[in-house]
C-alpha cells in the first residue's frame, strides 16, 4: 500500500515538476476523506537548493537518509540532468528503494537519474519528446517510447514533460487506490481523470483552422453510450465526415485511435463498477460493451496487469469477489 512518499531534489530542480509531485501527494485533503500520505522533500545535496527558475531556492531538512523508509521516491526534472553526474549515495538509494519492493517515478527529465542508477536497464520508459533520442544514446540498454505520456514497468515509473507527470503520478493512485481516490485528486486539481500512458505527447502537429472541436460531441455521445458496438463508420456518420477524414481528425485532437480511445474508457467504467458495486464480471461487461466475461477479463488483463476479481479484491477485500 502507498503511504510514504519522498520526493528527491537536486541542484537546479525545475519548480513546476517538483509541485506536480507535491500536489498529488503532499497535500493533507482528509476533511475530503482522501487519504494522507506521509510525504517529505528530500535533498540531494546540501540543505539548500537552487531552483531552474532565478530568484529563490528550496531548503529542506531532509536527506538521503529519508529515502530508505519511502515507498515511493519521486524524481521531477531539473536543469542539464542529461549530461550531470549524480550523488552515488543517492544512486545507491533508488537501488535499494527497488530491492526491497518500493517504486520509483520520473518526471520529465528526472528519468536521466533513474538511468545513471540503472534502473532503466531492459525496461519500457518514457521520455520528452525532445530528450528521448539523448536518453537513448546515454541507456542504449534502455526501451526508450518517446511518444508516450508515462510507462508503468512497475516499480519503474517514467513520465514525458512537464503535465505527464500529473497523469504518471494519477495512475499510481488508480493502481494502489482506486479511480474514486484518484478521480477526487484530480478533480481537486481541476485536470483530467485519466490520460492513458500509451496516448501520444502532443509533439507539434498543426491542426487545419477550425471553428470547433470536431470530435467533442462523438466523444460525449460514446461516453454515454460504452455499451454498444460502434464502428468508425457510424461515428464518422455522427460527425458528418468521411471515415478517413474522421480518422485523422479523432487521432490529432485525442492522441489516440477511436478503437483505443473507447477501449480505455471501458476499461476504466469496469474499474469503477467492480469498486462501487456488487454486479457480476458478466453484468459488467454487458455494461461495458465488452459482451462476455472472458473478453473482459482479457482486455481488463491487458489494460490494468490483473484480472477483473483480482481487482475487486484488492479494493473491496476478498469477500466482494
Amino acid at each position: 500500500m502507498l503511504k510514504n512518499v519522498a520526493v528527491v531534489l537536486l541542484d537546479g530542480v525545475h519548480p513546476f515538476e517538483l509541485g506536480v509531485v507535491c500536489e498529488v501527494f503532499g497535500l493533507d485533503r482528509s476533511d475530503e476523506g482522501l487519504p494522507v500520505y506521509d510525504f517529505a522533500v528530500v535533498s540531494a545535496e546540501g540543505p539548500t537548493l537552487s531552483t531552474h527558475v532565478p530568484g529563490f531556492s528550496v531548503a529542506t531538512p531532509y536527506g538521503l537518509e529519508r529515502l530508505e523508509e519511502a515507498d515511493l521516491i519521486a524524481v521531477p526534472a531539473g536543469s542539464d540532468y542529461a549530461t550531470r553526474e549524480y550523488p552515488p549515495a543517492l544512486l545507491d538509494a533508488l537501488v535499494r528503494a527497488t530491492d526491497r519492493g518500493g517504486r520509483v517515478l520520473s518526471v520529465c527529465s528526472g528519468v536521466f537519474v533513474l538511468g545513471a542508477a540503472g534502473l532503466l536497464d531492459g525496461r519500457r520508459c518514457a521520455a520528452h519528446w525532445m530528450q528521448s533520442e539523448e536518453l537513448a544514446r546515454r541507456h542504449p540498454r534502455a526501451k526508450v517510447e518517446p511518444d508516450v505520456l508515462y510507462v508503468d514497468e512497475d516499480p519503474v515509473i517514467t513520465s514525458a514533460g512537464t503535465a505527464a507527470g500529473i497523469d504518471a503520478c494519477l495512475h499510481l493512485v488508480r493502481k494502489e487506490q482506486g479511480s474514486e481516490v484518484a478521480n477526487r485528486i484530480a478533480r481537486r486539481m481541476v485536470v483530467p481523470p485519466h490520460r492513458d500512458g500509451g496516448q501520444a505527447q502532443y509533439i507539434e502537429r498543426p491542426l487545419p483552422a477550425s471553428r470547433c472541436d470536431t470530435v467533442g460531441e462523438v466523444l460525449t455521445w460514446m461516453e454515454q453510450h460504452l455499451d454498444q458496438e460502434v464502428t468508425v463508420e457510424q461515428l464518422a456518420a455522427r460527425a458528418l465526415m468521411s471515415p478517413r477524414t474522421f480518422a485523422r481528425r479523432f487521432q490529432q485532437e485525442t492522441g489516440t485511435t477511436p478503437y483505443r480511445w473507447l477501449l480505455g474508457q471501458r476499461v476504466l467504467l469496469a474499474q469503477r463498477l467492480l469498486e462501487a458495486t456488487d454486479e457480476t464480471v458478466d453484468a459488467i461487461a454487458s455494461r461495458t460493451g465488452f459482451g462476455s466475461a472472458a473478453s473482459l477479463r482479457h482486455q481488463f488483463l491487458r489494460s490494468v496487469g490483473i484480472t477483473p476479481n483480482a481487482y475487486r479484491r484488492t479494493f473491496r477485500g476478498p469477500e466482494a469477489a
